[in-house]
């Protein structure tokens, strides 16, 4: 609620704050200077905040009001980030080709530009639209409240602080011209590619090339889409088990734990580099706000986390977040489109950008009452603009800047009761869902996230034949644009117009479990399925990835046996169980001990002795454990097989929806891509030097600081709950390094105290600086799956061992 905050007495909150920096000051002398006047605004004016850092560098920032307390997290964060978060600037202010030049690759955090120059032409006609800056302005509801806002203004000012007083060491861009200050602006600007990276970032390649027709190809109609194909690549494109991110979170009920209150399990999987990284950190204001989590980088707010009472976490939704209007254009105009009957000019933006040793490209964009025109959405899906129509793209997002919002009203919940009314108020969440615990044994799932309002009904009624295609297999629609009865139209507790309000949103309250790895809605929980929703949410009653198959396995196992405690949930993280193995590695064993002399002909047709990888698929002990004998070699079989051979011929027993977590299942040891996989894969291996019943953990890893640490976990396909990818370079010894995956991990529930049990993990570390104490120190433990006791009350705060506090401001 807006002014939420405000509503307490001042007075009480002074002596709230002044009373907490007294036990500061009183439990850790050697900080007493630093601590003693926090309460008092710095001489000079100005903002301050107080932080005192724990074990692996995690901040506990404590301030006075939410502009304090943004600027705390962003000196914090620009301590720890300031190459990544100065790179994210640069990407939204539309300024890479000026500084790193036009063709060079984006890291891919903030949109999926294959290129500088497209990201700096999207970007900067975001920049010179004033897109922000009117959002900003929009009073909430339906924009950012009060209390965002002056994080956001805080968060620039302590980040800019950091900058004005601090020498960045980290050699990503030590001395580098494009370090700059930021605004409010900016940061909202970086709040916005966030949000749009579903739908228009998606497309940032395809808005930039979108030019009307001319010369001979005005007068085609274009090369025609084949159904079948296009229904094939839209699936595909939306598909979430292919993003590069993801995520697990389980809730549990009060009565499957050993004391009655609630558990939750999260393991998002997230980029280990680059802009999307989270950042873990303890917000305080006392009486206010007390909230503990990751924060993606460069956000104000924490993300995901837990305080007192609840805790939540997210997982990426299969929610498609836009859709198509495909256009009906004037015969004598291909830049105006018809609705209606009536003629009506596209909007034309000229963007221009800088280009580093070159002159500056400039290009129009056409933008719509519908959204801007694509070409395509991916190489898979072409949509050719021609001379009789064209495609828009509806991505409800772009107008969407409450997602902070939301996540500080979760923060500031005290049940997954509060934590649905924040949501209902807020509706911020661009692409993903929640999934809740809280102290009184509550339990929430919710796809409650932002999405064009396609009914079914809608598509049925005004689909293009390319939409009657995508819509079924993906839930993108493709609707008639030049219809007026066509459009989205709005539910009465929507704050926006076109989008679904809350109330349609897939929702599961208080079952013994709540658990999403990345499906729809549908098997949240497997003994209550969630049914009722239109497509665009999700598909019903369709086959389910190995890693949601496995991960309702393990959980619904853990809600029937009871009594679990926070232990159980770190067990169930760092169990490491292949599922796929479960299901095929005994059979691929006798498949490969059938084979005729023991070999195989690989895909280029030599004969390949494969029978030493015989006993070590038998011999092999199902997980990914870093020790797992047997682990890599079935990995890079299973990759191979699943590549090659369609489901329908892999399994003997198809998927059936009234046991979709069981099905499809038995391998069919005759499938003939078998044989070839096992020769490819023993090959493989065999010009690597590598054996084939060489332990995970020397062929997965990463280096940091000259140090090989082993990484558990395993890819997509094989369903592991504790996702790791990592691209396969056997050059290098196999998997040398992760590219997404575990992230910031946490364990919570409660013990009937005021201080919640938690265990967390931040997989890379809170800084990307190779410099920093805190670069690899949570690898190293993730590495040895360990983990970190959170320190949340203050009592725990200030006896760590390895208390550190700091009270930056500003100058003036």
């Amino acid at each position: 609620m807006d002014g939420h905050g405000r509503t307490r007495p001042l007075l009480r909150r002074a002596a709230l704050i002044g009373a907490a920096l007294l036990a500061a000051t009183a439990a850790a002398p050697q900080a007493s200077a630093a601590t003693a006047a926090a309460d008092r605004g710095p001489s000079g004016g100005g903002l301050s905040a107080v932080i005192r850092y724990t074990e692996n560098g995690i901040p506990h920032i404590l301030a006075q009001d939410y502009a304090h307390l943004g600027f705390g997290t962003g000196w914090a964060q620009a301590a720890d980030q300031a190459c990544v978060l100065a790179d994210g600037f640069v990407t939204v202010s539309g300024e890479r080709s000026r500084w790193f030049g036009p063709d060079a690759a984006t890291d891919g955090s903030l949109s999926s530009a294959s290129k500088n120059l497209t990201s700096d032409l999207y970007f900067k006609g975001v920049r010179e639209a004033g897109t922000v800056e009117k959002l900003l302005a929009a009073p909430a509801p339906a924009g950012p409240t009060r209390d965002l806002k002056e994080l956001m203004r805080g968060w620039a000012a302590g980040y800019n602080a950091w900058l004005a007083q601090n020498k960045i060491t980290d050699p990503a861009c030590k001395g580098a011209a494009w370090v700059r200050p930021v605004t409010a602006v900016d940061v909202a600007a970086r709040a916005f590619a966030v949000s749009v990276i579903g739908g228009q970032g998606r497309a940032v390649d395809d808005i930039a090339a979108a030019q009307p027709p001319g010369g001979a190809a005005a007068l085609g109609a274009g090369p025609a889409t084949d159904p079948a194909a296009a229904a094939e690549a839209a699936r595909a494109f939306f598909d979430t088990g292919r993003y590069d991110m993801g995520s697990n979170a389980v809730a549990f009920a009060g009565s499957t734990t050993a004391n009655g209150h609630g558990l939750l399990l999260g393991n998002p999987h997230y980029p280990w580099q680059g802009g999307r990284r989270f950042w873990q950190s303890q917000q305080t204001i006392p009486g206010e706000l007390n909230v503990s989590g990751g924060s993606l980088l460069g956000t104000p707010v924490v993300n995901i986390g837990f305080n007192e009472k609840i805790a939540w976490s997210h997982t990426v939704a299969t929610g498609t977040p836009v859709n198509l209007h495909q256009l009906t254009l004037d015969p004598a105009d291909p830049t105006a489109y018809l609705v209606d009957g009536t003629p009506e000019k596209m909007t034309r933006r000229q963007v221009t950008v800088p280009v580093a040793g070159g002159a500056p490209v400039s290009r129009t964009q056409w933008w719509t009452r519908y959204g801007p025109v694509v070409t395509g959405l991916g190489p898979g899906l072409p949509l050719p603009w021609t001379a009789g129509t064209a495609y828009a793209l509806n991505d409800p997002n772009a107008a969407n800047l409450r997602g902070s919002d939301t996540a500080l009203a979760i923060g500031r919940a005290r049940s997954v009761a509060g934590i649905q009314d924040a949501l209902k108020r807020t509706q911020g969440l661009p692409w993903v869902n929640t999934i809740a615990a809280d102290s009184a044994g509550g339990t929430l799932f919710t796809q409650s996230q932002v999405l064009p309002r396609i009914t079914d009904e809608l598509a049925a009624r005004c689909s293009t034949p390319l939409g009657r295609a995508t819509y079924p297999a993906s839930g993108l629609a493709v609707l008639d644009g030049a219809r007026g009865d066509c459009a989205l139209g709005s539910d009465p507790d929507a704050v926006q117009q076109g989008v679904f309000g809350p109330g349609k949103a897939p929702t599961l309250r208080d079952a013994p479990y709540a658990e999403n790895s990345n499906d729809s809605a549908w098997l949240a929980n497997a003994e209550t399925p969630v049914t009722g929703y239109e497509r665009i949410w999700g598909s019903l009653a369709t086959p389910r990835s190995l890693r949601t198959r496995g991960a309702v396995e393990d959980v619904s196992a853990m809600a029937a046996k009871g009594g679990l405690t926070v232990a159980d949930l770190q067990k169930q993280q760092f169990a490491n169980r292949v599922p796929a193995g479960d299901l095929a590695a005994a059979d691929a064993a006798k498949a490969c001990a059938a084979l005729p002399s023991g070999t195989a002909n690989a895909r280029d047709g030599r004969p390949v002795d494969v029978s030493a990888a015989c006993a070590v698929l038998a011999g092999w002990d199902r997980t990914a454990d870093t020790g797992s004998r047997g682990a890599l070699l079935f990995d890079r079989f299973w990759r191979k097989l699943t590549a090659s051979t369609p489901a329908k011929d892999l399994w003997l027993v198809p998927f059936s929806a009234a046991d979709p977590v069981h099905t499809p299942r038995t391998l069919n040891q005759a499938a003939p891509g078998i044989g070839r996989a096992l020769a490819d894969t023993v090959a493989e291996l065999a010009a690597a030097g590598i054996a084939p019943d060489a332990p995970l953990g020397e062929h997965q890893f990463v280096v940091r600081g000259g140090q090989k640490l082993p990484v558990p976990g395993g890819t997509e396909a094989l369903g592991v709950w504790n996702k790791i990818e990592a691209p396969w370079n056997a050059a290098a010894g196999g998997y040398p390094e992760v590219v997404h995956g575990s992230s910031h991990i946490q364990a919570v529930g409660w013990d009937g105290t005021r201080c919640p049990v938690a265990r967390t993990l931040l997989t890379y570390g809170q800084s990307s600086n190779p410099n920093s104490p805190h670069y690899a120190d949570q690898t190293r433990l993730f590495s040895q799956e360990r983990w970190v006791t959170s320190r949340f009350c203050e009592r725990d705060i200030l006896t760590s061992p390895q208390l550190k506090v700091i009270r930056p401001r500003e100058r003036r």
